[in-house]
């Protein structure tokens, strides 16, 4: 499966995440996002989006807030702890999207997932809680990163 894969602020490419889903088998791009331009970074992800063709569109902190402030159409999304209060202008994800969170998450707070899953009309199912921390790299996220991104191919196959 191909998968876009955008990191958060100050990660960079080939990080923990994006490495897990590699080392299962999976086509991972994670293009270079610039800190300081988020509108550059939509630029490049937007680009590598309509390139790519992924099956599922990852996207980790401000990575998650760049996935919904571009244009996704039938690529599903699976955000890990979207920043999306402090980035972007968008409030609201499209039907389908899964969205990972700590309550631990001493970053983004987890109570913002909420609201987003709550103000895009989402099941509340569309919210799993796992992890300890942010950063979401230990092994039962990894793997419930690994299990959210197999079903969000599913469902864009059905």
């Amino acid at each position: 499966m191909k998968i876009l894969f955008l990191h958060g602020w100050t990660s960079k490419p080939g990080g923990v995440k994006p490495t897990h889903l590699a080392n299962y088998g999976h086509t991972v791009f994670n293009p270079a996002l610039p800190q300081d331009d988020f509108d550059e970074a939509m630029r490049i992800a937007q680009a590598e989006l309509d390139a790519r063709q992924p099956h599922v569109l990852v996207g980790s902190s401000r990575g998650g807030a760049i996935a919904m402030n571009i244009q996704t159409d039938g690529v599903p999304l699976v955000l890990l702890a979207p920043a999306w209060k402090r980035w972007g202008k968008a409030r609201n994800v499209k039907p389908g999207t899964l969205i990972l969170h700590s309550p631990q998450d001493a970053v983004i707070p987890f109570t913002d997932s909420k609201k987003l899953v709550a103000s895009s009309r989402l099941p509340a199912s569309s919210l799993i809680v796992v992890g300890y921390d942010h950063s979401l790299t230990d092994p039962e996220s990894l793997q419930t990163m690994l299990a959210a991104v197999a079903r969000q191919s599913l469902s864009q196959a059905a």
